[in-house]
């Protein structure tokens, strides 16, 4: 019975220390990754304050894209043009809630809640279509528009330059844990 307990323990040593190398290594990849998202994430975030005010853009609206992009679940130009669409749509679906309002207005308050049920329901969807197929995205664009009091003039170029700005970011942030691999 000692024997194979000793054999066991012999066993079960070099498989710990395995397991617990290729742990450490993977906790290294992931510190270096958030490392170069955050740097990334929070030099552009600096800059697109900056563009934001200079050109007179909606900042949060900005990070609502970003945002957007980033939780997105595929990286690249698809990810990108995916969260622009469905963020645009949401844009859409939101000004046809808020101007809802003057088709109703001389029917009980009920009414506007069908509507906005409704309209919620084709936002949904819609995502029977690959290019609108990110319901968190066209969520975001309508409450972007709902926030900006049906602004869309400015609504509209704020999302989409977060959402480029988000793409950034992660781009960035992925070049970066490269270049910081190589280096270590």
């Amino acid at each position: 019975m000692l024997i194979i307990h000793h054999l066991i323990a012999t066993i079960k040593i070099p498989l710990y220390n395995a397991l617990l190398s290729q742990i450490l290594i993977y906790k290294v990849i992931i510190v270096k990754l958030l490392f170069s998202l955050s740097l990334t994430t929070a030099i552009l975030s600096g800059l697109w304050a900056w563009v934001a005010d200079v050109f007179g853009l909606i900042s949060w609206a900005g990070f609502l894209g970003c945002t957007a992009y980033f939780a997105y679940p595929k990286d690249g130009v698809k990810g990108l043009l995916v969260t622009a669409l469905t963020a645009l749509s949401g844009v859409v679906w939101g000004l046809v809630i808020i101007h809802s309002d003057k088709l109703t207005h001389d029917l009980p308050n009920f009414t506007g809640y069908f509507v906005t049920t409704f309209i919620a329901f084709v936002m949904c969807f819609q995502a029977q279509k690959s290019w609108l197929a990110y319901i968190p995205g066209t969520f975001i664009g309508a409450c972007a528009t709902f926030a900006a009091q049906g602004n869309w003039q400015l609504t509209i170029p704020s999302l989409i330059v977060g959402v480029l700005f988000g793409y950034a970011m992660k781009q960035s942030g992925l070049w970066l844990v490269k270049k910081l691999d190589r280096t270590f």
